[in-house]
């Protein structure tokens, strides 16, 4: 067996180095590194949800996985812990669809439950939650437990410059696969291994893991800033501008907004009364931190 190994691993250099080849190894779990002396460690716990659909407010949660993690201020991931995996039957049949994209069916889930209390022990030690598109998986994991409305968030899909790192597409498995791993894809748990690796992973272009990044963008508070009845005339300059169109029911509704640095605040509010309204008026503004950012509360 030893031999082996030792065969695949040869055979996988030579392919490398060849520069015809490229090679993306299995998935393995990590070991822990041994924290240096006056290292200062935290508790991180990156989680991912299935659900029977995309609205938080009316589709369910049929797959949990959480997984905590020891990391470093400057962002080093030291060990890896133990994974929670839950499975839950929703109140009505899972779509084709659904099954198709998760490989979860009715079958899997008949009979299951997530234990909320159980959820919730996971969870409380963690200094920091992260998901892979938080904005989806906050919502819903808000509804179904009330520990994640206490926790800071952040998004290792949004919040880490992926492109500038020279990666074409920011979901999980092409991030995966451009840092030379591949793993079984669309099960919660393996999702979380997988991004949890792309985290300890060093940044090739700005250097240092990828989670020293990510910890960096989620600490700065940032202003949402909507343009209420705002002109219809004035839509493709707001959009060319960075604007987002929120036509949500979470107020305020059916309007334009857009996300500033606390330093670009004043600034934007000038363009937007000089620009935008041709005038004086009161616009809304309200600062966001991890506490809140990707939750329903903006």
């Amino acid at each position: 067996m030893a031999e082996d190994s030792v065969d695949l691993e040869a055979m996988a250099a030579a392919l490398q180095a060849s520069g015809q080849y490229r090679v993306l190894r299995r998935l393995a779990p990590r070991p822990p590194v041994p924290i240096p002396d006056g290292v200062v460690t935290r508790i991180g716990l990156f989680v991912d949800v299935e659900t029977t659909g995309l609205d938080w407010r009316s589709d369910e949660i049929i797959e949990l996985a959480m997984i905590p993690f020891r990391y470093g201020t400057d962002g080093r991931i030291y060990e890896v812990g133990e994974a929670f995996q839950g499975l839950r039957q929703p109140a009505g049949p899972i779509s084709a669809e659904i099954t198709a994209l998760t490989g979860i069916d009715d079958a899997m889930v008949a009979g299951k439950t997530i234990d909320v209390a159980a959820v919730a022990a996971v969870a409380m030690p963690a200094a920091l939650v992260i998901a892979h598109n938080a904005a989806f998986d906050r919502r819903f994991l808000e509804r179904f437990c009330e520990v994640f409305r206490t926790k800071p968030w952040a998004c290792s899909m949004s919040q880490i410059d992926w492109a500038a790192e020279g990666h074409e597409g920011v979901k999980l498995a092409w991030l995966a696969a451009g840092a030379g791993f591949f793993y079984d894809r669309h099960r919660a748990v393996n999702d979380c291994a997988a991004a949890i690796e792309l985290l300890a992973a060093d940044l090739p272009r700005r250097g240092g893991p990828a989670l020293a990044a990510l910890l960096e963008r989620a600490r700065i508070p940032t202003w949402r800033i909507w343009a209420e009845n705002s002109p219809f005339a004035m839509k493709d300059r707001l959009k060319a501008r960075g604007y987002r169109w929120n036509g949500d029911d979470v107020l305020p509704s059916r309007c334009w907004y857009v996300d500033v640095a606390d330093a670009d605040k004043d600034a934007e509010l000038t363009f937007l009364r000089q620009e935008i309204y041709g005038g004086d008026i009161d616009l809304l503004a309200r600062r966001i931190d991890a506490y809140d950012r990707f939750s329903q509360r903006c």
